[in-house]
């Protein structure tokens, strides 16, 4: 994905057209959720900060006006909801449901590697798991992830090079796909 487009798309949402808000949700919305869920380890509260945030763009109309990058400021809105959502949750709530979404007792081995991958994500640092999820599940080069975090392209290229050492370390024990 490119940082470049949903730009186009300004004008519409500037103007309260409801087929750019349409389009804008049919480019992002899976990678916003994607993002969202990574840090509040909820569906249930991803979705709903999704849905805040088109909530909050319809009705900013013209205050859109001043938007430069509109899938940066998209992606930053939705980390501050999911963040906000996370808040509110009781400690710890998501994290288990999250990461044992997929397992099974007769799990294969490389569903068990995507288990252990799901866990070893959670146990992120947060401004790890971020930076993951907006370069992974957002597709935002890191100068994009950059302008989201509100740190360096630097910082957030570190991060999330601490992010794949602590996941690879995590996962160098999982069994390989026999294929």
């Amino acid at each position: 994905m490119t940082e470049g487009p949903p730009d186009d798309l300004l004008g519409g949402l500037v103007a309260g057209d409801e087929r750019a808000y349409a389009a804008l949700y049919d480019r992002l919305a899976p990678a916003l959720l994607g993002t969202a869920l990574a840090i509040v380890r909820s569906r249930e509260e991803a979705e709903d900060a999704v849905q805040d945030v088109f909530l909050a763009l319809v009705r900013a109309g013209d205050g859109l006006r001043s938007v430069r990058n509109l899938r940066a400021y998209v992606f930053a809105a939705v980390r501050r909801a999911a963040i906000r959502r996370r808040a509110n949750l009781p400690r710890g709530r998501g994290d288990a449901a999250l990461a044992d979404s997929r397992a099974t007792d007769d799990a294969p081995p490389v569903a068990d590697a995507a288990v252990r991958l799901e866990r070893a994500i959670v146990h992120l640092p947060d401004e790890q798991r971020e930076v993951v999820a907006l370069h992974v599940e957002g597709g935002l080069t890191f100068a994009g992830c950059a302008e989201v975090l509100g740190v360096s392209a630097n910082t957030a290229a570190s991060r999330y090079r601490y992010a794949i050492e602590k996941l690879r370390d995590a996962l160098k024990d999982a069994p390989r796909d026999a294929s």
